[in-house]
Protein backbone atom coordinates (compact mmCIF):
# COMPACT_ATOMS: atom_id res chain seq x y z
CA UNK A 1 0.00 0.00 0.00
CA UNK A 2 1.26 3.03 -1.00
CA UNK A 3 1.21 6.66 0.63
CA UNK A 4 -1.37 8.64 -1.02
CA UNK A 5 -1.91 12.41 0.60
CA UNK A 6 -5.08 13.10 -1.57
CA UNK A 7 -6.50 9.84 -0.65
CA UNK A 8 -6.45 10.19 3.07
CA UNK A 9 -7.66 14.29 3.00
CA UNK A 10 -10.14 12.49 0.59
CA UNK A 11 -11.25 10.26 3.03
CA UNK A 12 -11.13 12.75 5.92
CA UNK A 13 -13.18 14.97 4.10
CA UNK A 14 -15.62 12.51 3.56
CA UNK A 15 -15.96 11.59 7.00
CA UNK A 16 -16.76 15.58 7.84
CA UNK A 17 -19.44 15.51 4.97
CA UNK A 18 -21.05 12.84 6.26
CA UNK A 19 -21.06 13.92 9.75
CA UNK A 20 -22.92 16.99 8.10
CA UNK A 21 -25.52 15.27 6.80
CA UNK A 22 -26.26 13.35 10.04
CA UNK A 23 -26.08 16.79 11.74
CA UNK A 24 -28.56 18.51 9.24
CA UNK A 25 -31.18 15.37 10.09
CA UNK A 26 -31.38 16.72 13.52
CA UNK A 27 -34.09 18.59 14.34
CA UNK A 28 -33.46 22.76 15.85
CA UNK A 29 -36.65 23.73 15.76
CA UNK A 30 -36.31 25.15 12.60
CA UNK A 31 -38.37 23.30 9.41
CA UNK A 32 -35.61 21.55 7.31
CA UNK A 33 -36.08 19.38 4.70
CA UNK A 34 -33.20 17.00 5.27
CA UNK A 35 -35.50 15.91 8.77
CA UNK A 36 -37.38 13.87 6.43
CA UNK A 37 -34.25 12.11 4.89
CA UNK A 38 -34.79 8.70 6.79
CA UNK A 39 -37.94 8.55 5.74
CA UNK A 40 -38.78 5.28 3.79
CA UNK A 41 -42.63 4.24 2.11
CA UNK A 42 -44.23 1.09 1.28
CA UNK A 43 -45.25 1.66 -2.68
CA UNK A 44 -45.97 0.01 -5.40
CA UNK A 45 -44.88 -2.85 -3.44
CA UNK A 46 -41.84 -2.27 -1.53
CA UNK A 47 -40.04 0.61 0.52
CA UNK A 48 -38.89 3.40 -1.24
CA UNK A 49 -37.39 6.92 -0.20
CA UNK A 50 -39.75 9.89 0.77
CA UNK A 51 -38.12 11.86 -1.78
CA UNK A 52 -39.24 9.24 -4.56
CA UNK A 53 -42.38 9.56 -4.15
CA UNK A 54 -43.17 13.11 -3.06
CA UNK A 55 -41.69 16.90 -2.98
CA UNK A 56 -40.51 17.95 0.40
CA UNK A 57 -40.41 21.72 0.98
CA UNK A 58 -40.46 24.29 3.84
CA UNK A 59 -42.68 26.75 3.71
CA UNK A 60 -42.47 28.27 6.80
CA UNK A 61 -40.04 28.34 9.62
CA UNK A 62 -41.77 25.82 11.72
CA UNK A 63 -44.16 23.84 8.96
CA UNK A 64 -42.91 21.33 6.64
CA UNK A 65 -45.20 20.49 3.85
CA UNK A 66 -44.97 16.88 1.80
CA UNK A 67 -46.51 17.06 -1.68
CA UNK A 68 -47.51 13.27 -2.90
CA UNK A 69 -47.16 12.76 -6.70
CA UNK A 70 -49.64 9.31 -6.76
CA UNK A 71 -52.93 10.41 -5.00
CA UNK A 72 -53.04 6.64 -4.04
CA UNK A 73 -49.68 7.15 -2.11
CA UNK A 74 -51.25 9.95 0.23
CA UNK A 75 -51.94 7.21 3.03
CA UNK A 76 -48.54 5.31 2.87
CA UNK A 77 -46.53 8.59 2.84
CA UNK A 78 -48.36 9.41 6.17
CA UNK A 79 -47.59 6.29 7.25
CA UNK A 80 -44.37 6.31 6.77
CA UNK A 81 -43.71 9.11 8.69
CA UNK A 82 -45.24 8.40 11.07
CA UNK A 83 -43.44 5.26 11.85
CA UNK A 84 -40.15 7.08 11.37
CA UNK A 85 -40.75 8.70 15.07
CA UNK A 86 -39.66 12.12 14.49
CA UNK A 87 -42.12 13.07 16.77
CA UNK A 88 -44.30 14.98 13.99
CA UNK A 89 -48.46 15.11 13.61
CA UNK A 90 -48.98 14.44 10.17
CA UNK A 91 -52.21 16.54 9.03
CA UNK A 92 -53.24 15.40 5.51
CA UNK A 93 -55.05 18.23 3.11
CA UNK A 94 -55.59 16.52 -0.10
CA UNK A 95 -52.56 15.27 -1.80
CA UNK A 96 -50.63 17.54 0.46
CA UNK A 97 -49.26 16.61 3.69
CA UNK A 98 -48.70 19.48 6.39
CA UNK A 99 -46.34 18.80 9.74
CA UNK A 100 -46.22 21.23 11.68
CA UNK A 101 -42.95 21.25 14.40
CA UNK A 102 -43.82 21.61 17.49
CA UNK A 103 -41.20 23.24 20.22
CA UNK A 104 -38.45 21.18 21.66
CA UNK A 105 -38.60 20.84 25.24
CA UNK A 106 -35.68 21.33 27.49
CA UNK A 107 -34.85 17.37 27.96
CA UNK A 108 -35.45 16.90 23.94
CA UNK A 109 -32.89 19.46 23.19
CA UNK A 110 -30.64 17.85 25.68
CA UNK A 111 -30.78 14.91 24.00
CA UNK A 112 -30.44 16.14 20.53
CA UNK A 113 -27.36 18.02 21.55
CA UNK A 114 -26.15 14.34 23.07
CA UNK A 115 -26.62 13.10 19.59
CA UNK A 116 -25.10 15.32 18.14
CA UNK A 117 -21.90 15.12 20.22
CA UNK A 118 -22.09 10.94 19.43
CA UNK A 119 -21.90 11.79 15.37
CA UNK A 120 -19.28 14.26 16.22
CA UNK A 121 -17.14 11.21 17.96
CA UNK A 122 -18.11 8.76 15.10
CA UNK A 123 -16.87 11.05 12.29
CA UNK A 124 -13.65 11.64 15.18
CA UNK A 125 -13.60 7.46 14.99
CA UNK A 126 -13.23 7.85 11.13
CA UNK A 127 -10.65 10.04 10.53
CA UNK A 128 -8.52 8.54 12.92
CA UNK A 129 -8.96 4.94 11.26
CA UNK A 130 -7.57 7.20 8.46
CA UNK A 131 -4.50 8.11 10.13
CA UNK A 132 -3.31 4.95 10.97
CA UNK A 133 -4.01 3.08 7.86
CA UNK A 134 -2.03 5.79 6.37
CA UNK A 135 0.98 5.84 8.89
CA UNK A 136 0.66 1.57 8.30
CA UNK A 137 1.46 2.48 4.68
CA UNK A 138 4.10 4.75 5.93
CA UNK A 139 5.67 1.64 7.81
CA UNK A 140 5.18 -0.57 5.04
CA UNK A 141 6.80 1.91 2.95
CA UNK A 142 10.05 2.01 4.91
CA UNK A 143 10.49 -1.54 5.60
CA UNK A 144 10.67 -1.67 1.34
CA UNK A 145 13.24 0.88 1.75
CA UNK A 146 10.93 2.93 -0.69
CA UNK A 147 11.13 5.93 1.92
CA UNK A 148 13.66 6.67 4.53
CA UNK A 149 13.25 6.86 8.53
CA UNK A 150 13.17 10.61 8.55
CA UNK A 151 10.56 10.70 5.41
CA UNK A 152 8.19 8.38 7.00
CA UNK A 153 8.48 10.42 10.18
CA UNK A 154 8.30 13.37 8.14
CA UNK A 155 4.93 11.96 6.47
CA UNK A 156 3.60 11.27 9.34
CA UNK A 157 3.69 14.58 10.92
CA UNK A 158 1.64 15.30 7.80
CA UNK A 159 -1.06 13.19 8.26
CA UNK A 160 -1.03 14.14 12.00
CA UNK A 161 -1.52 17.73 10.83
CA UNK A 162 -4.39 16.80 8.24
CA UNK A 163 -5.46 14.83 11.55
CA UNK A 164 -6.24 17.33 13.61
CA UNK A 165 -7.40 19.60 10.67
CA UNK A 166 -10.43 17.30 10.15
CA UNK A 167 -11.06 16.87 13.94
CA UNK A 168 -11.14 20.47 14.46
CA UNK A 169 -13.99 20.81 11.55
CA UNK A 170 -15.79 18.21 13.07
CA UNK A 171 -15.54 19.60 16.53
CA UNK A 172 -16.55 23.00 14.65
CA UNK A 173 -19.12 21.45 13.20
CA UNK A 174 -20.56 19.87 16.26
CA UNK A 175 -20.46 22.72 18.17
CA UNK A 176 -22.01 25.28 15.58
CA UNK A 177 -25.18 22.12 16.18
CA UNK A 178 -25.08 21.68 19.43
CA UNK A 179 -25.54 26.06 19.92
CA UNK A 180 -28.49 25.61 16.86
CA UNK A 181 -30.81 23.09 18.85
CA UNK A 182 -29.89 24.36 22.55
CA UNK A 183 -30.61 28.14 21.55
CA UNK A 184 -33.59 27.98 19.54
Amino acid sequence: MKYDKADIERRMAGAVESLKGDLSGLRTGRANTALLDPVVVEVYGSMMPLNQVATVSAPEPRMLSVQVWDKANVSAVEKGISKANLGLNPMQDGQTIRLPLPDLNEERRKELAKLAGEYGEKAKIAIRNVRRDANEALKEDEKKKEISEDDRKRLEDEVQKLTDKYVSDTDAAVEKKVQEILTQ
